[in-house]
């Protein structure tokens, strides 16, 4: 974790919190999930593990990409590396028209859709089924 500057928190879900980071080294922005493993059982551990696996073996320009893992022994929790979305994902760009009263162009419904479905192509023919899909605008 000291290789990173804490940003601010992007989101959170039952086991774990994105935040938005700097790492020192570079200044390149990456998003860092961190899985707290000391209150997941071991099966829950092991998908936690599993998900480092998935995410390092895609290789598609529609899927986040992964950049890297560690074990932080201090705060007992595994750190998950991903490219940065800097642009947001769909459904805060969805609140975001809402709240403003605007519309989605056509053309942009398309294009995002596109997407969507090449990224999802790119998992099913690596056999994955994603539970939790976040669509990131482009």
């Amino acid at each position: 974790m000291n290789d990173f500057q804490l940003l601010n928190k992007l989101g959170e879900g039952a086991y774990s919190i994105v935040y938005k980071v700097k790492r020192l080294e570079d200044g390149n922005l990456y998003a860092l999930k961190k899985v707290k493993l000391s209150n997941l059982s071991e099966k829950e551990k092991q998908n936690a593990l599993n998900e480092v696996r998935i995410l390092a073996s895609i290789k598609s320009n529609f899927v986040v990409q992964y950049k890297d893992a560690f074990f932080d022994e201090y705060e007992q929790c595994l750190g998950i590396v991903m490219e940065y979305a800097d642009k947001g994902d769909l459904y805060q760009k969805i609140c975001e028209f809402k709240k403003a009263g605007v519309l989605f162009e056509e053309s942009d419904i398309f294009r995002i859709f596109i997407q969507m479905v090449r990224g999802l192509k790119a998992l099913h023919e690596l056999k994955i089924l994603h539970r939790d899909l976040k669509v990131l605008i482009n």
